[in-house]
């Protein structure tokens, strides 16, 4: 008689079979699921949950119209940008000043093809300014180079007080100090060549303002309190500006009578030299300008 094989319910060899089969099925929902599993594709250009967009694995077709879609979107997008940023500049190229009733009025009373003698040219300045206050008279010089500068005694000065400083070896010190507590009580300032070292260590203070002591303007000079009573006295420097040949030189108020202006810009042209000038415009403060003649 053979051996008699012998198994008992619940042993080892029937949970391997169950656990084969437990593996079997779970492979085979894992296929099923496969073939139905769904990916999500990112559409760029789009907002939020518009982003991103559920497709069928598999679904070539569906996946190259999503992609064609996207750069659709992003092209349509990026034009608007550009639309958007061209209506900005047209609107900004729009935007014209327009001037004020007064100073309409005042301009039809000019011939601007007309360049009028200087005492022509003030009485009409008189009728053409129609501020309410003391006005300042400037005058507005092309001339044939930039770069140049130099200094003008008008006889009857600007009309502004100017606030002169003097440094030399006494006060030098004593002038920092201030300066770099920010207290500039001053307007020009003259240096004696010897206290010009020290007042180094403020001129990012007085750089930026145009206040630091220079040769090429006079304030630096071995005879300072001569220079200021010349400056508080009417003599001013001017100088064309650093990009263009263009000088813009105060010469007194309206206040002023006609034959004190004129002596003064007689002296400014003087001053500058009338082969370096090209033309000039009279003008006070708001008022339209008027081309006066250089001789």
């Amino acid at each position: 008689m053979g051996k008699i094989r012998i198994t008992t319910i619940g042993g080892k060899e029937e949970k391997e079979v169950r656990e084969k089969r437990k593996v079997q099925r779970e492979e085979k929902k894992k296929r099923e699921h496969a073939d139905q599993k769904e990916e999500k594709v990112h559409i760029s250009g789009m907002k939020g949950g518009q982003r991103v967009k559920t497709v069928g694995a598999g679904s070539v077709e569906e996946e190259e119209k999503l992609i064609q879609l996207a750069h659709e979107v992003e092209k349509d997008q990026t034009e608007g940008i550009h639309l958007e940023e061209e209506e900005k500049k047209a609107k900004k190229k729009k935007k014209v000043k327009v001037r004020g009733k007064n100073y309409q009025t005042a301009l039809l009373k000019l011939d601007h093809k007309k360049v009028y003698q200087i005492e022509e040219a003030l009485p009409l300045l008189r009728d053409v300014s129609f501020a309410k206050f003391d006005p300042t008279v400037e005058l507005h010089i092309n001339i044939t180079e930039k770069g140049l500068r130099g200094s003008a005694a008008l006889p009857h000065g600007t009309g502004k007080k100017i606030r002169v400083a003097i440094a030399d070896e006494r006060n030098v010190d004593k002038l920092v100090e201030e300066i770099g507590q920010g207290k500039i009580n001053f307007d020009i300032l003259i240096a004696h060549p010897k206290a010009v070292s020290r007042l180094a260590r403020v001129a990012k203070y007085l750089g930026p303002k145009g206040l630091m002591p220079n040769p090429k303007n006079g304030t630096i000079s071995e005879t300072p309190e001569i220079v200021a009573k010349k400056l508080e006295g009417g003599e001013v420097n001017w100088k064309s500006e650093s990009q263009f040949p263009i000088i813009h030189q105060i010469i007194g108020k309206l206040s002023y009578q006609d034959d004190q202006l004129a002596e003064n810009i007689r002296a400014l042209i003087k001053s500058i030299g009338v082969l370096k000038i090209k033309n000039i415009t009279l003008k006070s403060t708001m008022s339209p300008g008027i081309k006066i003649q250089v001789n």
